[in-house]
């Protein structure tokens, strides 16, 4: 991504995109039962008020009834369902990890198989997108959780903190390609979750092969454990590495979610908030998610950023288009084309 002398004015920035995550599959109900949604009307009023605070993008999970995340995908369609009735112009963003909780005490936190994740591409109704993971890699959320985090909440049990201090993310080559085969088959965008900058080029190398042809929405997700940590030379490094063409948000965990927001606010990029990401505000103040949303817009209103409204918001993610091959996606998106065969020398738009 380029920054010219204008780049940080707001009149020249997109408008901005708040995701929120509200669902919080990693929280046990009684750790902030304020803020997490247990039955369904739960769910889709929760998505009510975010996008009514200013958030146009829903990362989704369910929750069951004892409190669990859910795993069964009759859920999601059920939830899908109840919120294109209720927020018609939010973008519907399933968390492609479907539920990592773990099922008991001290069992692994682990993702569900590679052959049930596909399915996410038979959701009906279908959401607008549904986030992927690339390359296998450690995600030990617990890494960078200090014990304010975790204070009075469940993840102070030894058992549940171990499962997600060990916890993966299976994103092997094979089911990723077959992945985005089924999802842009469904007419569902991915959106590319990336720890590093090496995931961000094994994302380019499947444009450049014309694995994936489209748009391409990102998040830099900086939790540590495996992944970049909160660190603003991580942040800026993946930035520059980050195609013109691309958008991309911005995601941490707790009491740093609300420094980097404020950064990818100042810088044109966009924000994602919710109790997913964080249950804290000031230091021992937990923060709803809808408070979340709603210390963004002023965050965004203090610098005249103007927030999208859903329509907006699905234009600047071009929810619903698709591009030819690799090379339409290649110039698209900003990237040098492909050499062509007996071409020498440095690769040019020109």
């Amino acid at each position: 991504m380029h920054f010219h002398d204008d780049a940080l004015f707001p009149e020249t920035q997109e408008k901005l995109v708040i995701t929120c995550a509200p669902y919080g599959p990693e929280w046990e109900p009684d750790d902030f039962r304020e803020d997490l949604p247990l039955t369904m009307d739960e769910h889709v009023q929760k998505a009510v008020d975010c996008y009514e605070a200013g958030a146009t993008v829903l990362h989704i999970h369910v929750r069951e009834l004892d409190g669990k995340g859910s795993k069964r995908l009759s859920k999601f369609n059920e939830l899908l369902a109840g919120l294109r009735q209720a927020v018609p112009d939010m973008i519907l963003q399933v968390g492609g990890s479907i539920s990592f909780a773990p099922e008991g005490e001290g069992s692994d936190a682990k993702w569900l198989s590679d052959d049930t994740r596909h399915m996410l591409a038979d959701l009906d109704p279908a959401p607008d997108q549904v986030t992927i993971a690339i390359n296998t890699s450690q995600m030990n959320i617990m890494e960078l959780m200090t014990a304010d985090d975790i204070a009075g909440t469940s993840m102070q049990r030894p058992e549940l903190a171990e499962a997600y201090r060990e916890m993966t993310v299976p994103a092997g080559p094979a089911w990723v390609e077959e992945h985005l085969r089924r999802l842009q088959a469904a007419g569902i965008q991915p959106h590319f979750q990336l720890s590093s900058i090496p995931q961000l080029e094994t994302v380019e190398r499947l444009i450049r092969r014309g694995i994936y042809t489209g748009p391409l929405n990102l998040t830099w997700v900086g939790i540590g454990g495996g992944f970049d940590g909160p660190n603003p030379y991580n942040i800026m490094n993946f930035i520059q590495r980050v195609p013109d063409g691309a958008c991309l948000t911005l995601e941490t965990l707790m009491r740093s979610v609300l420094p980097v927001n404020a950064m990818a606010i100042a810088m044109g990029l966009h924000p994602r908030c919710g109790n997913e990401d964080t249950i804290w505000g000031r230091k021992g103040e937990k923060m709803t998610s809808v408070a979340q949303v709603e210390q963004l817009v002023r965050v965004a209103g203090e610098l005249g950023r103007e927030v999208a409204t859903g329509k907006e918001a699905r234009d600047i993610y071009r929810i619903g288009q698709t591009y030819a091959d690799a090379d339409e996606t290649l110039a698209k998106l900003g990237y040098a084309p492909n050499r062509r065969p007996g071409q020498v020398g440095f690769t040019q738009h020109a």
